[in-house]
């Protein structure tokens, strides 16, 4: 599948000489300027990204659970769980001063990766990962302008900060990676 863009309407794509490419991991959380690229591969994992169009600043997140139930004292969060990743941003949205409401928030993965095990369960991972950066973007008001949720394969996904362009590839699960991933060969 090509890659497939999430641009902000008419908004120029000024690329800076030098870009700072920074790819995330599971439980990575990034916030930068607009020399930043943010690069990260979906599964069942989310990823957040929020840009300002004014400062062209912004970030993405890469949460693997919705949450730990219990925030430790003192601000010491987690990116491995979706609402502590969007405390992480409020936290930078905070330093930057901004409202959240003046950021674009666009939402991606959430994948079933392992459908016939996710059926066996009350609810699969990347379904309860949805609902919770969902539920997050609409407890801090941010606007979700762009959306690519749900499936059953992998995305890569690309954040260039200097344009708030987000760039999507998404490739199928392969049957033997499928017959792997149940224990047959």
């Amino acid at each position: 599948m090509a890659a497939q863009s999430f641009t902000p309407p008419g908004f120029l794509n000024e690329r800076p000489d030098c870009i700072q490419e920074v790819f995330l991991n599971p439980g990575g959380f990034h916030f930068g300027g607009a020399d930043t690229r943010i690069v990260t591969l979906l599964g069942s994992c989310v990823s957040i990204t929020l840009w300002h169009p004014r400062l062209r600043v912004g970030g993405m997140c890469h949460f693997m659970l919705p949450s730990r139930g219990v925030i430790p004292e003192g601000g010491s969060y987690d990116g491995r769980y979706g609402d502590e990743a969007m405390k992480l941003f409020m936290g930078h949205i905070m330093r930057v001063a901004a409202e959240p409401e003046e950021f674009q928030a666009k939402l991606f993965g959430g994948a079933n990766m392992f459908a016939d095990i996710a059926q066996r369960r009350e609810a699969n991972v990347g379904e309860r990962n949805i609902e919770m950066g969902l539920a997050q973007l609409e407890r801090y008001g941010i606007p979700l302008i762009a959306k690519h949720l749900g499936g059953e394969s992998h995305r890569k996904l690309m954040l260039d900060v200097w344009s708030g362009d987000v760039w999507l590839k998404q490739q199928g699960v392969s049957p033997s990676e499928m017959a792997r991933a149940r224990g047959r060969k």
